[in-house]
């Protein structure tokens, strides 16, 4: 007997496919080409190329972890995860986030460093170099833009954005450089590309940490849910009530609910999972059901065996 059959909830505890060979793929290209450009950045004295080559690795990094992350998050439900693998999707593009923030300090660093003194870049070498770099991170990005409501994928997109940033920006210093521009346009446009990766960056690492911690989902008004809950005709009061997120996108909510005729449950429940999905997109619902038994002289509250 199984304790999770079909019910009134449309999720399934259960990851999509996410495109496995698409991932496959990405991580082939950014990892091959992190290669060629740790090497012409290293000869051409490029931060910007050394900077893109470690954006790259870190992609590679990314993409293979959002693809094992999606594998796992496909499972169905066990008795030991009885919410299914579904975050391991989270987990996974919260921890990818970390690693551009690890990757935006070293640029950063680096790029003071060379402000301060500059070292000498090969501008043409940049140029070659970034415009096949630039190529290779338009394919990855596209093939990964096209799924963007899953938030692993997309904590993915933003390192191949960034990849595709430091690519641009590779080619403007090498361009500046080769044609007789100050030295120092190779780490500030280093740093240019660092502050628009923060920029992303930082919008993933909100919505996987709310997610993790189990907080109500962004856009869903606590309050507005409870009052919506305690105005159905039948409900006396609400408490205990809890709204947080399973996985971005698909919001569960539990609660106890005090109600004046216990006989007419099924009917103020089949209202209450029709207000709360209408309004709110809400369709993973708990409600536990209370009543008030009337004793001579007596009231107590009773709840539902």
């Amino acid at each position: 007997l199984s304790a999770h059959h079909r019910g009134d909830s449309s999720y399934t505890h259960r990851a999509r496919a996410a495109g496995g060979s698409t991932l496959t793929i990405a991580v082939a290209l950014t990892l091959g080409f992190a290669f060629v450009e740790l090497v012409a950045g290293l000869w051409s004295g490029s931060l910007a190329l050394l900077a893109d080559a470690g954006h790259m690795a870190t992609d590679s990094a990314s993409l293979l972890f959002a693809l094992i992350a999606n594998l796992i998050a496909r499972r169905p439900v066990s008795e030991r995860h009885s919410f299914g693998l579904a975050r391991a999707e989270v987990i996974a593009a919260f921890v990818n986030a970390l690693l551009m923030v690890a990757v935006v300090l070293w640029i950063a660093i680096e790029a003071f460093n060379r402000i301060n003194a500059p070292v000498p870049v090969k501008g043409l070498a940049v140029i070659g170099v970034g415009s096949v770099g630039l190529l290779v991170n338009i394919l990855v990005a596209w093939t990964l833009s096209r799924d963007r409501d899953n938030v692993n994928i997309r904590a993915a997109f933003i390192h191949v954005l960034g990849d595709l940033l430091g690519s641009v920006a590779a080619i403007m210093a090498g361009a500046i450089i080769y044609f007789g521009g100050p030295l120092i346009a190779d780490p500030v446009l280093s740093l240019l590309v660092a502050a628009l990766i923060v920029r992303s960056t930082y919008g993933v690492l909100k919505e996987t940490t709310f997610v993790l911690l189990d907080s109500v989902p962004t856009g869903v008004d606590y309050g507005a849910v409870g009052a919506t809950l305690a105005k159905l005709p039948g409900i006396v009061s609400v408490h205990d009530l809890h709204v947080w997120a399973m996985v971005p996108g698909k919001a569960a909510l539990s609660a106890h609910v005090l109600v004046d005729d216990i006989e007419r449950w099924p009917v103020i429940l089949h209202q209450a999972r029709q207000a709360l999905n209408r309004d709110f997109k809400i369709d993973h619902i708990t409600l536990q059901p209370e009543w008030l038994r009337r004793e001579p002289g007596v009231i107590n509250i009773r709840k539902a065996e």
